[in-house]
């Protein structure tokens, strides 16, 4: 394996090991990752693991009796990378862009120097990847918004984010799973529900997948939510 994937291994508690790597965020260092994380996940001492941009969260069933020994043992894993499969999902998430449902896109249209509807154009067209999960349960960080829709967060956070809420934050978009404090800006809302803590896996997306925002009215926007309401909604996802 290359230098290019070295990472460094510590200890956070008698429990917990961090895999962190140097280099910078890329899609090739998710992709390493995401594979990573597939085979070490299978091993039976292991409890979970969570992906950050830059690392693993790795939770034993027991305590750590030596690193050392962990650390030789994922060096192993990782020379297996290249034959491993992942398999991604494309999904289709669908966005009310409307001012009732967008209370700061008049303000980054103002400062983007843009007009609403190209907003709403370069936010929809473009194709998002799942970098991980986090912040809240079932918050999706995606990479690949537009650079000219680059935004630096808020000075002053907001308390209550509606649940769904669409937004953007420095080079990121993402979605509001619940109500929560937050300090992105809100450019839309979907009527899909997130997180579920009833189904298995909660969050329908995972790291690697890909997400794309279709624009709706406020007309498709209600019958989607009645429709989740009554159990009869299936979110769409790309062959």
């Amino acid at each position: 394996m290359s230098d290019l994937f070295k990472f460094k291994v510590s200890a956070l508690n008698t429990k917990t090991i961090l895999l962190e790597w140097s280099i910078e965020p890329t899609d090739l260092l998710l992709e390493h990752i995401i594979k990573f994380k597939s085979l070490i996940e299978k091993d039976t001492e292991i409890q979970q693991c969570i992906v950050g941009y830059k690392s693993i969260l790795i939770e034993l069933k027991n305590t750590i009796h030596s690193l050392f020994y962990w650390e030789e043992h994922f060096k192993k894993k990782q020379k297996k990378i290249k034959n491993t499969i992942i398999e991604r999902n494309h999904w289709k998430i669908p966005v009310c862009y409307d001012l009732k449902y967008a209370p700061d896109l008049l303000n980054v249209s103002k400062e983007k120097n843009l007009d609403t509807g190209k907003v709403i154009k370069l936010h929809s067209d473009a194709r998002y990847r799942v970098n991980f999960l986090g912040f809240l349960p079932g918050f999706l960080y995606l990479s690949g918004l537009d650079s000219r829709l680059y935004l630096k967060r808020k000075k002053k956070p907001l308390l209550n984010i509606p649940k769904g809420a669409v937004a953007i934050g420095g080079k990121q978009t993402g979605i509001y799973p619940n109500i929560s404090p937050g300090g992105w800006h809100l450019i839309g809302n979907t009527p899909v529900n997130l997180f579920n803590p009833k189904k298995n896996p909660p969050c329908f997306a995972k790291p690697g997948d890909w997400i794309s925002f279709e624009q709706i009215d406020s007309h498709t926007y209600s019958k989607i939510e009645s429709e989740q309401q009554n159990g009869n909604y299936q979110l769409n996802k790309y062959d």
